[in-house]
């Protein structure tokens, strides 16, 4: 039973190791703005907010902000959900503000409502800040 044990506990803290690996590289870093913007946007649109979180600026209000879109997403019904998760990014244009910033304008192909998202390099990663995409001081 001992040599049992003992050939089984290395077996599983391998096999630990390997899917805590695998949950953390689950996502590619963006390569550029409009790669980090299309990620988050779409993670919204397919209702995978983790995916869309790991995209995004890891701050409080940003984390907030996420959390209300979720809940709104989640109270929509079950065909309002599918619309969205089938729904295309139409990008209209994106504005560089400076080496860092850039504002994507963009639409869905479901509701086509105009929104825009702010994306920051931040630490050579380019990320999506919600708090200044929401409070209008972009």
């Amino acid at each position: 039973m001992v040599m049992v044990m003992k050939k089984v506990i290395p077996l599983l803290l391998l096999a630990c190791l390997f899917f805590s690996c695998a949950q953390q590289a689950q996502y590619e870093p963006a390569q550029d703005s409009m790669d980090a913007g299309r990620q988050f946007i779409d993670g919204c649109l397919k209702g995978e907010f983790k995916r869309a979180n790991f995209y995004m600026i890891p701050d409080v209000t940003n984390t907030d902000e996420l959390k209300k879109m979720q809940t709104a997403y989640d109270l929509k019904d079950a065909d309002y959900r599918v619309q969205y998760r089938q729904a295309s990014i139409l990008i209209d244009h994106e504005e560089t503000l400076n080496d860092s910033i850039r504002v994507i304008y963009y639409k869905n192909s479901f509701d086509k409502i105009p929104h825009k998202v702010k994306v920051i390099n931040r630490d050579k990663q380019w990320l999506v800040d919600l708090k200044y995409t929401f409070d209008g001081n972009l």
